[in-house]
This record gives structure tokens, sequence and C-alpha cells, in this order.
């Protein structure tokens, strides 16, 4: 399964609070698992809990032991592990969606068809508004955190002038 994965407690341990010396968190960020794939409340905590299985095998095949072997358990003996499917960051944080991209990702170019008549529309900041440039990681090249949509949002706008 597709994913990145982050250890933020290796350069902010004050994230963590009270836990024994050595403890560490590990965020696995699945990419690609859309909000469709939970949409029917009946199946919802099964398929999450696939996708969780999925997302350690994705891990464990590149590791020396398994991923289960260093996490943290809580008094009850359950692995320290919280996962969250687009429906609980739509709920959690007013994302609609889950949509942490701002909407669904999609190839970084422009279709063979498309009309390239503007330069909002070359840039890939077109929102089909005029005057309104999408310039976050929802922008074709928004490169989610890098900044790309802003960049390629002030050059539509500088194309412009």
């Amino acid at each position: 399964m597709p994913g990145e994965v982050y250890c933020h407690s290796l350069t902010d341990p004050s994230i963590l609070g009270p836990v024994p010396a050595g403890t560490h968190t590990l965020t696995y960020f699945g990419l690609h698992l859309p909000a469709t794939l939970f949409a029917d409340q009946a199946t919802r905590a099964a398929r999450k809990e696939l996708a969780v299985e999925r997302a350690i095998a994705s891990l464990d095949k590149h590791l020396l032991d398994p991923i289960e072997s260093v996490v943290a358990r809580d008094s009850g003996g359950r692995p320290c592990i919280e996962a969250k499917i687009p429906q609980d960051i739509e709920a959690d944080l007013g994302m609609p969606g889950g949509h942490i991209f701002h909407g669904d990702l999609s190839w970084p170019w422009a279709a063979d068809a498309a009309a390239l008549d503007t330069p909002a529309a070359r840039w890939g900041v077109a929102t089909g508004t005029d005057g309104i440039l999408l310039c976050g990681s929802g922008a074709r090249r928004g490169g989610a955190v890098s900044g790309l949509g802003g960049h390629n949002a002030a050059q539509a706008v500088l194309e412009l002038a």
C-alpha cells in the first residue's frame, strides 16, 4: 500500500508527553485511499482495520523485525496505534471528504484536449471562476506542502500583468 512514514518525535520529543525514554511516534500516511472505500457504515470498521493491517504489512516488507514487535502497548495490552480514515479527518478537522490535498489527486499535467487559453489554465491553478486561483495542494502540480501551487498562481497573475 503506498504511503509515507514520518518520525516527528526524533526532532520534537515534546509531542509525546510523559512516556518512557526512547519512545517515539511513527506516522504512516497512507496515500490514495479514497473516502468511498469507507462510505458504507456497515463495513467501515472492518475496512479501516484491513487498511491498518495492509499498512503494517507494507512497512514490514522493509524491516528486519515486524513493526508490531516495537509498538508500545497500553495497560490492557492493546497496541498504541491510532488510525484515521478520510471520514475521521473530515469529522476532526473539518476538511471536506477528509482530503488533506483539498481534493482527489490527479496527474500533474494537462490532458491533451485541455483548453489552455488562460494563464490560470496553463499554470494549473484555474478554478472555473474568473479572478480566483487555486494555490494550495489541490492545484495541478500542487505538490502538497511544496508551495508549487502558490508559485504557479503567482506566475499566472504575473502573466496577466
